[in-house]
């Protein structure tokens, strides 16, 4: 199965996670979804805060964000929920601390869509 990887905009909404060079607008966020190495997760990564910082991920399962999109739900280190009818915030918490995300709607329906289409797609002989 092939991997789906879809580049996103979103808005980061908790100050100490802002790149360096960030103007307050959105941020290119990656949204990855593997089958072969768990075809019940999904991966977020986050760009890294400095120029030379390497890029943060989380991941955790598809069900939790497709949930979150619908009504507040979380599991672990991840919270999701909807933000009116054109958004979605998904919180991560870490050792270092708590990042909250803001996403498009749209864009998060469109990966998974992608992550669905995928997951049924016939396995070659």
């Amino acid at each position: 199965m092939s991997v789906v990887e879809q580049y996103v905009r979103a808005h980061i909404l908790t100050d100490e996670d802002l790149p360096e060079e960030d103007d307050g607008g959105a941020i290119p966020v990656v949204l990855r979804y593997d089958p072969d190495h768990d075809p019940r997760s999904v991966c977020v990564a986050l760009p890294g805060r400095g120029r030379s910082s390497a890029p943060r991920e989380w991941r955790f399962a598809r069900d939790l964000l497709e949930q979150g999109m619908r009504a507040p739900a979380g599991s672990g280190e991840v919270r999701v929920w909807p933000c009116g009818r054109v958004q979605a915030v998904v919180e991560f918490h870490s050792a270092q601390g708590c990042s909250v995300v803001q996403f498009e709607t749209k864009a998060l329906f469109r990966f998974l869509r992608r992550t669905h289409a995928t997951a049924a797609e016939p396995v070659p002989h």
